[in-house]
């Protein structure tokens, strides 16, 4: 059974460990990344204790993210007007 419900909102973004945290009893964080969270995990685990945490969070705004970069990198160059003399 998971030890709290928590919002994604809630959590904060720790780019040292390039993921989510949330703040354990333990002293510890709970530690979610980006890329699990696209693949539809939602158990963020402490590394120090046995806890864990369910985390809520709406999938597409990750597969989003996830879609646009790969658009945004498949887009073709745009072409420079050429003068010919």
């Amino acid at each position: 059974m998971s030890y709290d419900d928590v919002e994604i909102e809630d959590m904060e973004w720790n780019e040292e460990l390039k993921a989510f945290t949330y703040p354990c009893p333990c002293g510890d964080l709970f530690q979610i990344t980006k890329d699990e969270l696209k693949l539809g995990e939602e158990i963020a685990r402490c590394p120090s204790c046995s806890l864990y945490i369910t985390v809520i969070y709406n999938l597409e705004d990750f597969i989003g993210e996830s879609n646009q970069k790969s658009k945004n990198n498949l887009e073709p160059a745009k072409q420079q007007p050429v003068t010919v003399a």
